[in-house]
């Protein structure tokens, strides 16, 4: 069975694709194949996995990249992982729109694409799996992450539509889909933050300690296996009970 797993150059991506590449045949995307280079070299055995590359940015390669997943995996889809995203942090009185599209394509409209081109898939053998990378600044807001944050609210409001859209759909089925909501991981995108600020998101953790990438794909794991079968419609947070 064949999983595809977006964004999966870095952080949280990599972790995932290391994680699932001894259960699954994966399909792993970054915006350039040289941009995959350290997670394909971390495979124990990458002839059974395969790169695709495209960016999301760019609608066309965005279309792009849904045909071609269709044409690899075909009826052999499992499961798509919409993990990639970006953050362009600027207060809102000065986001260019230009930054405004962006977010919205990478971290709404791609993952709306790809789900619709999995469940096409999936709708077809009554079978299959969609998590899609939300986050808890979806629920909770954040100073100069305005539209980075809408995006990932809408996302999971669009994850759960889906959900509820499989049941209406198909009375019996067994396609779930359901978003993960990390809180601060530490990866590449939060070592930016400063350290000030760290201190203060801290002080909402009850952890008082960022999470690390190999903890969100030890339950990205999970939730593909038959044990979370009855896992639907949910987000799934994983933030250290931020408050």
């Amino acid at each position: 069975m064949k999983v595809l797993v977006t964004g999966a150059s870095k952080g949280i991506g990599r972790a995932i694709a290391m994680k699932l590449q001894h259960s699954f045949d994966l399909v792993l995307h970054a915006t350039t194949e040289d941009r995959l280079e350290a997670t394909w070299s971390g495979l124990i055995n990458p002839e059974r996995h395969t790169r695709l590359c495209a960016d999301f940015s760019d609608s066309d390669a965005l279309k792009g990249f849904c045909s071609n997943l269709k044409k690899l995996a075909g009826a052999s889809l499992y499961a798509v992982i919409n993990n990639a995203g970006l953050t362009l942090d600027k207060s809102i009185l000065f986001q260019p729109e230009a930054d405004i599209d962006t977010l919205i394509q990478v971290n709404l409209k791609a993952p709306v694409m790809i789900s619709k081109t999995a469940f096409k898939i999936f709708h077809s053998r009554q079978q299959g799996v969609i998590i899609n990378m939300s986050s808890c600044v979806g629920e909770t807001g954040n100073a100069f992450q305005c539209v980075y944050a809408a995006t990932k609210a809408g996302l999971a409001g669009f994850t759960m539509s889906l959900a509820r859209e499989a049941g209406a759909l198909l009375p019996s089925h067994t396609i779930r889909a359901f978003c993960v909501s990390p809180g601060y991981i530490e990866t590449g995108m939060t070592g930016k933050i400063p350290e000030a600020e760290k201190e203060k998101y801290m002080l909402n953790i009850p952890a008082r300690r960022m999470g690390q990438p190999d903890e969100v794909a030890g339950v990205v794991a999970f939730l593909l296996t038959d044990e979370a079968a009855y896992i639907n419609g949910s987000e799934i947070k994983i933030n250290g009970g931020i408050v």
